[in-house]
């Protein structure tokens, strides 16, 4: 049941990332105008936001290419490589432009704090992959991919309340932390052994 619904979690994930992905890039190069309170951003922060908007749009079209490629490595690995560089300059980046935004407190908080978790896990899974830990190491990186689908879930909330005229920003506030914090508690559930390390892991299931 659980890998049941892993799969479907993921085909969710890719079917929503890439979208919203290139929606992301192609404001990022100008070519869409941003909503006004990304564009006040953009004005404050001209290169960080842009390099924010970037790298998060192409970590969220990568996602599904370096899940797609796993059993691939000639494929897998130098796209895992460049995918976690660029989570690393979209975590960064996501520092400064929380501090500048025209959100409320609790919501900028929120960005700042997916910032760090999502820069935690991604270092985390680097460290499990050199260790040739690759069951801890998959664990993490679809805690960070859990982690990256706030963007997805932010923007649809956006949507939603400024379609239905709702309150904005109460509910943007509670997007900004748990349209990444359930997603990471889904993630967690599914895969809670492989997150430990891997002689921690060995160690408990001998106790049982």
């Amino acid at each position: 049941m659980s890998r049941f619904l892993l799969i479907a979690g993921i085909c969710l994930l890719i079917s929503l990332a890439v979208p919203t992905g290139l929606v992301a890039l192609v404001e990022g190069v100008g070519a869409m105008p941003l909503p006004f309170n990304l564009h006040v951003v953009d004005q404050r922060l001209p290169g960080i936001f842009k390099l924010h908007m970037l790298a998060s749009g192409a970590v969220l079209v990568l996602i599904p290419l370096v899940i797609a490629t796993r059993r691939t490595r000639a494929w897998h690995r130098p796209l895992g490589r460049v995918t976690a560089v660029l989570v690393i300059a979209g975590a960064l980046t996501s520092f400064p432009v929380a501090y500048e935004s025209t959100s409320v407190l609790p919501a900028r908080i929120g960005f700042a704090a997916q910032g760090i978790v999502w820069l935690g896990l991604v270092v985390a899974g680097v460290i499990a992959i050199r260790r040739k830990d690759r069951a801890r190491h998959a664990a993490l990186m679809l805690a960070m991919a859990a982690v990256a689908s706030g963007a997805i879930w932010v923007r649809l909330t956006t949507a939603v309340v400024t379609a239905w005229d709702l309150p904005f920003d109460p509910i943007y506030a509670c997007a900004t932390w748990l349209g990444w914090l359930i997603p990471l508690a889904l993630a967690l559930a599914l895969a809670p052994i492989s997150l430990l390390p891997r002689r921690v892991a060995s160690r408990r299931a001998l106790a049982t």
